[in-house]
């Protein structure tokens, strides 16, 4: 895993108690997502990683594993480096 990815699986394992998430995991089949928690996962991305998500963004796809967020963070970071 990779600095992104431990941050994210370190954050997200403070809501999945005892399970050890996998970086291809479906969180959302997992049933720990809700509303307020994709809330908060948006706000810890934003801050953890200085990004901002956009409306076109906020896609499940992007959201559903910690490889998934970790690629977005990535393309985002790399927007910002190009700039």
């Amino acid at each position: 895993m990779n600095k992104i990815q431990t941050k994210i699986k370190s954050f997200l394992s403070k809501f999945f108690g005892n399970h050890d998430l996998q970086p291809d995991e479906d969180i959302f089949a997992l049933g720990f997502v809700n509303s307020m928690f994709a809330m908060q996962l948006v706000l810890f991305i934003e801050q953890e990683f200085q990004v901002a998500i956009e409306n076109e963004d906020l896609d499940f796809e992007n959201f559903r594993t910690i490889n998934s967020i970790a690629n977005l963070v990535e393309r985002k970071t790399t927007v910002i480096m190009h700039k």
